[in-house]
């Protein structure tokens, strides 16, 4: 398993690839502590999502147009809730209906983002 996320790149998923065992979680979830690992009971799919908080909505637009732009150069888009002050993202591979390394990967650069915005 890859173990610096930060430095991954998105791979092309397939319907037949293989989601994220619960121990391929757990370890994954340790580089990124501040997201949660939930199970969406609408489409019953696990899913991985954080919040960030913003002084004001301008800085909320900007970090959601950053996290637009990552989503495209990893070719994975995740789900952006902007409120003032707040994004929520929430990553999950759409075409194997639960968690894969890219969601993992693109939540530890969206943690980068994150950080170099803040700066």
């Amino acid at each position: 398993m890859q173990t610096d996320l930060s430095s991954g790149k998105c791979e092309a998923c397939s319907k037949d690839a293989t989601l994220l065992s619960l121990n391929e979680i757990n370890e994954l979830k340790g580089q990124v502590p501040s997201w949660i690992v939930f199970h969406d009971d609408e489409d019953e799919i696990q899913k991985l999502a954080c919040s960030f908080s913003f002084m004001n909505y301008k800085d909320s637009v900007e970090f959601a147009n950053k996290i637009a732009k990552l989503a495209d150069e990893e070719n994975h888009h995740p789900q952006i809730n902007l409120e003032w002050g707040k994004v929520t993202v929430i990553w999950w591979s759409h075409e194997i209906k639960g968690l894969h390394m890219n969601d993992f990967i693109c939540a530890k650069k969206t943690d980068l983002l994150f950080g170099s915005h803040n700066k």
